[in-house]
């Protein structure tokens, strides 16, 4: 495969054809052990304007994904490598469901599709994981809305003591 960057922690192919194999897999979590955020993504799509959206991530388990919904669209995920729990959340932030995600032969929930306007995050419950999510697109960032119950990326102790409270809650 082809990959162009995009930013640290994206990148896109223009081949017509898409493919992902373990190198790829390998080389990506290379990357998300050397960027801040901790991540990184092979879109599968050319382009942001796409109508469909597949990706395939990789999230350290120290990665923050700050709650958010997506007021357009829903999206699913499938757990390639490594386990997560989902926390799903009502507009106060009372957490509603949490799910137990992992590979296909884990056991554990393999995968999960969340409707609109669903405040969600995850865990990683395993040093690293590597997931295949899909939504529609075109993206539009105005469409996601981070939870205003949640801190945000830079304000570390916070989000620390939120990701705490949220560990606890996982049986």
């Amino acid at each position: 495969m082809n990959f162009k960057k995009v930013s640290q922690e994206v990148f896109y192919t223009d081949d017509p054809v898409v493919n992902i194999g373990l190198e790829d897999i390998e080389h990506l979590k290379k990357i998300s052990n050397n960027n801040k955020r901790k991540r990184s993504r092979i879109c599968a799509h050319p382009e942001e304007k796409d109508l469909l959206h597949e990706m395939i991530i990789v999230h350290r388990n120290d990665t923050y994904v700050r709650p958010h919904k997506h007021l357009q669209k829903s999206e699913s995920f499938y757990i390639i490598e490594g386990s997560a729990s989902i926390f799903i959340f009502n507009e106060d932030g009372d957490v509603s469901q949490v799910i137990k995600m992992g590979s296909y032969l884990s056991g554990d929930k393999f995968y999960c599709r969340l409707p609109k306007m669903s405040y969600h995050t995850f865990i990683i419950t395993s040093d690293i994981i590597v997931f295949h999510e899909c939504t529609s697109g075109p993206f539009k960032k105005n469409e996601t809305v981070y939870a205003p119950w949640s801190p945000s990326e830079d304000r570390h102790n916070e989000v620390n003591r939120f990701m705490s409270r949220l560990s606890a809650l996982i049986e």
